[in-house]
């Protein structure tokens, strides 16, 4: 089943390949774009012949975080960032999950990414953990998945200072996820998803659970520090004004 914003596909045995193409938001947190990511992943779940599932963008756009609707009602109180819940899509799916990020991964969606088994980024594309640079500290699970995936050295940078760097930046610093040419991305993510698929199922499973339960369990204790920082750190009136600026650019 497809959204209007989210394809699924089945482009060879054992691979489900999911496109997020919300062109109207370009890839921020839409209802549409939740609900369709749900959706989609929810079908995965009964087919028994899937084996690995390869998620990607559109055009520049991986998956670019919150709405300033979004960040404006968290400020507000009216919403947390455990509210989008749907960031643990990609840790919960159970077989392995790669991330083709072809194209801009910026905030909670370079955290988004970071739930995903493998990563795949692209030269050319821009990459940032921004939370920072609205005045407030970062959320989804960030302080622990980011320096999980990109090392603590880089992770810590980039959320500290918010900087965005560009994938080839990213691998001339060292990062230890594979970097390649925007149009390289998607291929280089097939290939890793082929050699999978020779896998048995069931061991592809077992595995998964095996290497993400340390992650499982840690988890849920950074969120609820991560929402306590919020309510120290979401709530100054710098915050809005940082929202309402950077959003008007």
């Amino acid at each position: 089943m497809n959204s209007s914003v989210v394809n699924l596909r089945y482009p060879e045995s054992g691979i489900a390949m999911v496109e997020m193409i919300d062109k109207a938001a370009r890839n921020t947190f839409s209802h549409a774009l939740i609900t369709g990511l749900s959706t989609v992943f929810a079908e995965i779940k009964q087919n028994t012949t899937v084996k690995v599932v390869l998620i990607h963008g559109y055009d520049n756009y991986f998956c670019c975080g919150g709405t300033q609707e979004e960040l404006m009602n968290i400020f507000s109180g009216k919403l947390t960032f455990n509210d989008l819940d749907f960031y643990r899509l990609l840790l919960d799916c159970e077989v392995p999950v790669i991330a083709a990020m072809q194209g801009h991964g910026i905030g909670g969606g370079l955290v988004f990414a970071c739930y995903a088994d493998m990563l795949v980024l692209a030269e050319e594309a821009i990459y940032s953990t921004n939370f920072m640079k609205y005045g407030f500290t970062p959320g989804m699970g960030a302080t622990y998945m980011v320096p999980y995936k990109f090392g603590p050295t880089i992770g810590h940078e980039l959320l500290y200072t918010a900087n965005t760097y560009h994938g080839g930046v990213l691998r001339e610093k060292g990062v230890p996820i594979p970097v390649v040419k925007k149009v390289d991305v998607i291929p280089k993510a097939l290939q890793l998803a082929r050699q999978l698929t020779d896998k048995p199922r069931n061991s592809l499973k077992i595995l998964k659970h095996h290497l993400m339960q340390e992650v499982r369990a840690k988890l849920p204790p950074i969120i609820e520090q991560e929402l306590a920082m919020h309510l120290e750190t979401f709530h100054q009136p710098e915050v809005k004004h940082r929202i309402e600026a950077l959003f008007s650019q």
